[in-house]
């Protein structure tokens, strides 16, 4: 795991100050590589790269970057791991018996593989998380690339004079001609997912790459571009799509059994598993007690004689503890387990610190306990497994179901009178709805016995009157639900439910689901939460499940062998009940978070509303400052549950706050 850098400016740019700046770009980057650092820069090119290093193969200086080609044509900084990256070198090899093998590191395996197959064939070869970027000295062209699902991040765009990218935005700060100018589409899109969706970055002119694609920049262009009055991001090209392997899922669909299918995912979890575990330092896995993170953990321990380190974070709050449920997991395996009982406090203590980790807003509040696990795991190994991926493969979230029956229960009224329904229960005030429900709730099973019926009521009546199962599942997924008047001058931008590829309307609703899950919520929160919160201690995070062949494999399942019965992941458990007893895993699902609504009224109110200031807010001039003085003061009462809208804010002013700061 590292952090990469790089620039294309002119031609015989003054070399000793282009070399300064690319040493402060590299090592603003140094969380993610505190092992080592290297750079090159051929001014007569226009090129520069820089790399920090966190060594995990090959330790020896023949795994340093950047790193030439044996035939010195291509030069490459490389962010991740390629877990093929033996039988690549095994297949080169074979075709070419007179290559001479430097080191054992797979980064030299990328090179050959550019080398003789050239870039978009080598990135259709290797599987693993990476974020790539290859200068060809010949053609002077940069090519940039990232992984299939998008767990390493690359930023790019043109800053000032040049054409930047990095690993993290931070890194493209300390560049001449820098602006903080703020994209309000980007901030929009913020207020309505709680993240800034791909290919959107937080401020104007920079991008992010989406995963499965690259980018060809040729010098003569970039040279093209800079003569323009407004110089526009390039964009990219997709060397794999989730749509694909969805559309090759339906049309060949699995025919075997269901024993079969479970062998059949066993046996390719291990190998993917046993892939991931290839680590020349101290290596472990995250353990929740659910059902990913322990198939992950089981499937590590069948592959280990030695006790694998697991790590867990712990709450005294009965809601937001898994812990014991972990424990469990890991004594039965036999793990060497190890786990960190939380307080409010050591929690509290991290919200001033995630600003500078996620360099854009960032508003899931997991961000939190992945943080407080990672820096656990980090006092004892250098790699960490984790179990993120199974739930947008295998219809593993709650809202899959309930959001299927909600729609069910929903279609067959007419939309004009869904709409008159969801009106005429909204208009009903908070305090009326609070009433009512006191009187009949002694008479309610406990399943309808809410803590805020006020709450439910609200939200309930919000969805009733959607026009259809895109909107719905929009609502259900955004934060704010009006981006465009919380933001001054926004527009919310074009999101993947209305841009569907048209195959994706042949997929029933929870197929859907899980594909909008797959190509937003996953990349652009899932994944950035585990990154940064790995990359800020210094640890590599690897994500199995979303190894690209149990993708594929997952889209050409049927929907019975993932949801039955209401049970989710059906298959994954499967496999997961031959290895744990199935009394230690079955129990409702939890979220990994902590408890924000209470925080925002008790130790976090201070600290919230200094942020949350009427004058601060209109003299900023982002945000609409009746509208959050309303909800804050709402939640304040208890009438109202706004911990999401609310986080997202403060997360907004937090890191606003921290950018003014770093100006001066």
């Amino acid at each position: 795991m590292c952090g990469i850098v790089g620039t294309i400016s002119a031609k015989n740019s003054a070399s000793a100050a282009s070399m300064a700046t690319l040493t402060k770009m590299r090592d603003r980057l140094s969380h993610r590589g505190p092992d080592a650092a290297g750079e090159w820069l051929e001014s007569n090119a226009g090129i520069s790269l820089g790399h920090r290093r966190l060594s995990i193969l090959d330790l020896s200086p023949t795994g340093a970057q950047p790193m030439h080609s044996s035939c010195n044509r291509y030069v490459t900084v490389f962010n991740g791991e390629i877990y093929n990256f033996r039988n690549l070198r095994d297949e080169i090899t074979h075709l070419h018996p007179s290559h001479v093998w430097r080191g054992t590191s797979d980064t030299e395996v990328i090179l050959a593989g550019v080398t003789y197959w050239g870039v978009e064939t080598t990135l259709t070869k290797v599987d693993g998380m990476f974020a790539i970027a290859v200068w060809d000295k010949l053609e002077n062209i940069l090519y940039l690339a990232r992984d299939r699902m998008g767990e390493k991040p690359l930023y790019y765009g043109y800053v000032g004079k040049q054409f930047a990218f990095a690993s993290e935005l931070k890194a493209l700060k300390v560049l001449d001609g820098w602006t903080n100018e703020i994209d309000r589409i980007a901030l929009t899109a913020y207020f309505s997912y709680s993240y800034v969706p791909s290919p959107l970055s937080i401020f104007k002119g920079i991008a992010k790459l989406m995963p499965g694609h690259f980018l060809k920049i040729a010098h003569a262009d970039f040279l093209a571009q800079s003569k323009c009055m407004h110089m526009h991001i390039p964009e990219s090209i997709a060397y794999w799509k989730l749509d694909d392997a969805i559309a090759i899922g339906r049309v060949h669909p699995f025919v075997g059994s269901e024993r079969e299918a479970t062998d059949q995912l066993e046996k390719l979890l291990l190998d993917t598993v046993g892939k991931q575990m290839v680590s020349d330092v101290p290596l472990g896995a995250f353990l929740s007690g659910g059902v990913d993170s322990s198939t992950v953990v089981a499937l590590m321990q069948a592959q280990s004689e030695p006790p694998i380190q697991t790590f867990t974070i712990g709450f005294d709050e009965a809601d937001f503890n898994e812990a014991e449920h972990a424990k469990a997991v890991a004594a039965h395996l036999g793990t060497d387990h190890h786990e960190l009982y939380v307080t409010p406090q050591q929690a509290m203590d991290v919200v001033p610190l995630l600003p500078t980790l996620y360099d854009e807003p960032f508003a899931d509040s997991s961000q939190i306990p992945t943080y407080l696990v990672a820096q656990l795991a980090r006092t004892k190994v250098t790699v960490s497994l984790s179990g993120d991926g199974g739930d947008e493969l295998f219809c593993g979230y709650n809202r899959y179901t309930w959001m299927n029956k909600i729609w069910k229960a929903m279609s067959p009224i007419p939309a004009p009178i869904r709409q008159f329904v969801g009106m005429a229960a909204s208009a009903i005030p908070p305090v009326v709805v609070a009433k009512g429900y006191g009187l009949v709730k002694p008479l309610l099973p406990q399943g309808l016995q809410f803590v805020n019926p006020a709450d439910k009521w609200a939200k309930t009546a919000d969805l009733i009157g959607l026009q259809d199962s895109a909107a719905l599942y929009k609502r259900v997924v955004s934060s704010w639900q009006a981006p465009e008047s919380l933001v001054v001058g926004g527009r919310e931008p074009l999101s993947i439910f209305e841009l569907s590829e048209p195959q994706s309307h042949q997929l029933n609703l929870g197929e859907q689901m899980m594909r909008f899950d797959a190509l937003t919520y996953l990349p652009d929160d899932i994944l950035v939460k585990v990154d940064r919160a790995s990359m800020a201690v210094s640890l590599e995070s690897r994500v199995p499940l979303l190894d690209r062949r149990v993708v594929e494999f997952a889209w050409h399942l049927p929907m019975a062998m993932k949801l039955r019965g209401g049970v989710s992941k059906w298959i994954l458990r499967e496999v997961l009940y031959r290895h744990v007893p199935r009394a230690l895993i079955e129990r409702p699902k939890m979220g990994f978070g902590v408890p924000i609504d209470s925080w925002l009224r008790g130790a976090l109110r201070p600290w919230a509303e200094a942020l949350l200031d009427e004058k601060l807010l209109a003299q900023q001039g982002y945000l609409n400052v009746s509208m959050i003085r309303k909800v804050w003061l709402e939640h304040l009462s208890g009438r109202r549950n706004w911990q999401s809208q609310l986080w997202a804010v403060l997360m907004f002013q937090a890191w606003l706050a921290d950018q003014v700061q770093h100006e001066k």
